[in-house]
Parts: C-alpha cells; structure tokens; sequence
C-alpha cells in the first residue's frame, strides 16, 4: 500500500466518508450561522456587506465549534449506507476486516481533526470576538480599557490598551511590599517592541520609609523603561477582558503565567478545549465503527441512528460543560477535559483489539 496510491477500497471509502463529512459539516454549520442571524438581525445596525460579514464570521464559528460531531455522524451515515446497500458484507467476502475497513475512515477523520488544529493557530479563532463586534456596531472597537493585574511583584494599571497599534496610553506600575508602596512609574505611552513593553517619557518615584513611615520622594525621569516583557497585546486582550485566543496565544499565556506563578487553570481548559477534546470525535468513530452492525439483517436501523446519536450528543454535551466548569475555575481542567478524553480513549482502544473478530 502506497500513500500517494492507496488500494481501491481505501479511496472508495475515504471518498464516500469525505462526501458524508463535507456535506454534514457544511450544513450543519450554515444551519447555525443563519438561525444565529434570524436571531440576531434586529441588533445588526449595519450595512449590508457587513451583514454577510457576520454570517461568515458565525459560520467560521460553527465550524470550528461542530466539526467533531461531523466527524462522528459522516461515520454513522457512512457505515449505514454501506450496510444498507449490502458493500460491507461484500468487502468481508473479499477478506477485509474492521481493521483494514477501518483505516480509510480514521484517516479522512483524522486529517480533519489536524486541518481545524491548525486552523485554530490563526486568526480563525477569533471568528466570534470580530461577529460581537459587529452585532454591537463597533466595527473599530478594539480598544481595551482600565485593565488592573499583577506583574512579577508589581501591579500594574492601564488606561487604554490599542491591540491593533500594540500601544498603551498612561500605564501606571507600582511596587507594594505589606502595606507599603515602594515605588510608582508612570508614563503617558508604551509601544510593544514584539517580546515587551517599552514606556516612554516615564516618571519613576520612590518612596522612602523610615521606622515605617514615609519620609520623602524620590523623583526621577526616565526616557524609556522596559516592562511587562512576554505580555503580548493579545494575550493581555484575552486574559483581563476574556477575549477569544487562538492555540498560539494559549501557549504563549500559559509561559507567562508559568513563570509568573499564576493561576493558568483557565488557559490550560481553554487550551485542552481547542487540542485535546476534540479528539473524542476520533474515539467514537472508532467505537462506533466496531460497534454498529455489518449486516442490515441485524439492524434496527431506526433505534441503531437513534441510539447513536443521543449517544453522540450525551458525550459531547458532557463534555462540553465539563470544559465550560474548568474555565470557570470550578473543576480542574485535568478532571474536566484530560481524564474523559483518556477513559474514552482508553475504551476505544479495548474495543479495537477486542471486538474486530465480530462480524455482527
């Protein structure tokens, strides 16, 4: 067998799962981004290329939101179709197995799964951040203001956050060791120079204590003075304003926290949320796959959909509540995304070295 010429059966399975899974996701997708519109149109006060703007924008969304149930109904309408039509136990009698049957499918589901990873490194992610503003009538709406959070062993104050210039106007950093105030800086700019901030024009003043008291200041001007080095414009965005992020961003948050030793439970939920639960998509498939029948004379092909889908929609339900409690800080994002994705894993793996050798 050849990657660049697979064997028959192998292109007319993967072509019949890829015309199944494009033609759910596609529709599955647009469903979504039109009822969002109908529900929505009434908010839109804006012209008319910016309406189909929102759409496209909902429809990215929906894309990257729905594609792992995609993935897992092309399967279902794939393996019944193929029951249906008496093929698969025409590929048995040629002496292929689950296994072999298999591969086509898991391939096709598998690239899929990478394609929208990949996607979610790009400003794909941020489909849903660009529609608000669109239904909020803030087509230039990117400014972020009165950002407060902790920075090393300072805090630090923001006036007005500009992601798109990646300029501060009037940053305020100050140093508070028990109920003192060491130090402040202020400044009326900084400019991000792509690893940190750069302040400009700053007023440094230092506190000076004597038996616990506050004596005196010392003032100093500084022309420049690096701070918040690793804080990207968008991942300030993201962290104090709840914007979307996309893997690159998480990854990079999650550094930063790290070395900042700060809570990074809601970044690693946000980051298993895009990487690791979609891969349920590819547990199923392969569940499913064994476990549907191969003859149409041992379907009940009403309760096999039924059953299939609810299942489908049980465990992604669950799955996605656990991930919006990890977010919140109420579950740890290990119990809520890591451990699930593992047992479902684990039991998909059981099924395939145990139950190819079933036929029914």
């Amino acid at each position: 067998m050849s990657i660049l010429f697979p064997p028959l059966y192998f292109r007319y399975l993967s072509k019949l799962y890829l015309k199944n899974l494009l033609s759910i996701l596609f529709g599955l997708s647009f469903a979504f981004a039109s009822i969002d519109y109908f529900q929505n149109v009434q908010k839109l006060d804006v012209a008319s290329n910016y309406k189909i703007l929102y759409i496209f924008y909902m429809w990215q969304e929906a894309l990257g939101l729905l594609y792992p149930l995609a993935i897992v109904f092309a399967l279902i309408m794939t393996k019944l179709t193929l029951v249906k039509n008496n093929t698969m136990g025409a590929l048995h009698a040629f002496g292929y197995n689950k296994k072999v049957l298999f591969r086509p499918l898991l391939a096709v589901a598998a690239l899929t799964y990478i394609i929208f990873v990949l996607l979610h490194t790009t400003a794909f992610s941020y489909a849903k951040d660009k529609a608000q503003f669109l239904l909020k009538n803030e087509l230039s709406a990117y400014d972020v203001n009165d950002l407060f959070f902790k920075y090393n062993d300072t805090f630090v104050y923001i006036d007005k956050l500009d992601p798109i210039e990646k300029k501060i106007q009037n940053i305020t950093i100050f140093k508070v060791e028990g109920y003192q105030v060491r130090y402040t800086i202020k400044a009326p700019m900084a400019l991000f120079d792509g690893e940190k901030w750069i302040a400009h024009d700053a007023i440094l003043k230092t506190h000076i204590y004597k038996n616990n008291e506050l004596q005196r200041y010392s003032v100093e001007h500084k022309e420049t003075i690096e701070t918040l080095d690793g804080y990207k414009p968008k991942i300030i965005e993201s962290l104090y304003v709840g914007r979307s992020m996309n893997i690159i961003d998480v990854y990079n948050t999650l550094k930063l926290l790290d070395r900042q030793n700060l809570n990074s439970d809601a970044i690693r939920a946000a980051m298993y949320d895009k990487v690791l639960v979609p891969i349920f998509a590819l547990a199923l498939v392969l569940i499913l796959f064994f476990k549907l029948p191969f003859h149409a004379r041992m379907m009940n092909l009403g309760g096999v959909v039924a059953v299939s889908l609810a299942g489908t929609f049980v465990i992604w339900g669950l799955l996605f509540g656990l991930g919006r409690m990890s977010m919140n800080g109420a579950l740890l994002p290990e119990f809520g995304a890591l451990l699930p994705i593992v047992l479902l894993l684990a039991y998909s793996l059981y099924v395939y070295f145990t139950d190819e050798k079933k036929i029914g």
